[in-house]
Order: structure tokens, then C-alpha cells, then sequence
């Protein structure tokens, strides 16, 4: 199991540095229209994982440093509600996230994630591909403050 989340993470990193670690994407996309350009996905799996990814940040940061994030990117409530939070705790890896719960760290979220991208009819591996353009999406919008936050909410 740590191999596969050191696998996510490491996904992640190639993918920030493949990027060049900048702006790669067109100017003026919304987060949504990022991911749907830059990842083939759909709409619904844009806002879904997008959604799925804010949630997961929540989870492992205070009130406050949440309350700076949607202040500088309010569409994340709405992102959040879009994505299926109902039954994430289901399946073999949503099992194993609340089986492990906040002390299982990043293997937790990373568990949770996987689950929740399934149910979008999105492999694991693309967790990998989103959590850049999402932390470039909030660099840019929310500079790096907002961006450090839910990176290291995301670790």
C-alpha cells in the first residue's frame, strides 16, 4: 500500500516538472475548463475530482487556512458539493481510508481519492494528474499561500 501512495505522489511530482513547474494552460480557463483541456476528462469528472481533492484538503487543515482557500477560490464549496461524498467510505480502498482515518496520512488520502476518482469512472493514477492542475489553478488564483496550503493539506 505505501508503494502505491509513493507511486500517486511521485506521479505528481513528474507531472509539475514535466509542466516546468509554470503556467502551462491557457490563461482565463476556470479550474473545470483546465482539467476537461488539459486531461481529456469530462465536465463531470472535472468538478467531481476537483471537488473530491478540495474535500480531502479540508479534512486535514484548520477552519482558518480552509477559510483562506475559499475566500481566494470560491468555487470550491460548489466543487465539493458536485463531487459524490455520499458513500466514500465504500469499497476496498474508501474501506481502507476509514479504517486508517487521519492518522493514516497521506495513504489515507490518497486511499479515499482513488475511490472516489473510481467512482468517476477515472483510473487511480489520474489523482496524479489532477493535483497539479489543481495546485497551479490555486497558485494562480490565490498565489502561494493558497497554493502551500492545500499542497500540504494534500501530503
Amino acid at each position: 500500500m505505501r508503494k502505491g501512495a509513493m507511486m500517486i505522489g511521485a506521479m505528481a511530482v513528474v507531472a509539475f516538472v514535466l509542466g516546468g513547474g509554470t503556467s502551462v494552460f491557457a490563461a482565463g480557463l476556470d479550474l473545470v475548463g483546465m482539467l476537461t483541456k488539459n486531461l481529456g476528462v469530462t465536465s463531470e469528472q472535472a468538478e467531481g475530482g476537483a471537488g473530491a481533492i478540495f474535500d480531502s484538503a479540508s479534512k486535514n487543515m484548520s477552519a482558518e487556512d480552509f477559510t483562506k482557500v475559499t475566500d481566494a477560490l470560491p468555487e470550491v464549496k460548489s466543487l465539493m458539493s458536485s463531487a459524490s461524498s455520499g458513500d466514500s467510505g465504500s469499497g476496498t480502498l474508501g474501506g481502507l481510508s476509514s479504517m486508517l482515518g487521519k492518522s493514516g496520512g497521506s495513504l489515507s488520502t490518497l486511499a479515499g481519492l482513488s475511490d472516489t476518482f473510481s467512482k468517476l469512472g477515472l483510473s487511480s493514477d489520474m489523482v496524479g494528474k489532477f493535483i497539479p492542475v489543481v495546485l497551479e489553478y490555486a497558485q494562480s488564483k490565490g498565489g502561494s499561500t493558497v497554493s502551500n496550503l492545500l499542497k500540504s493539506a494534500l501530503q
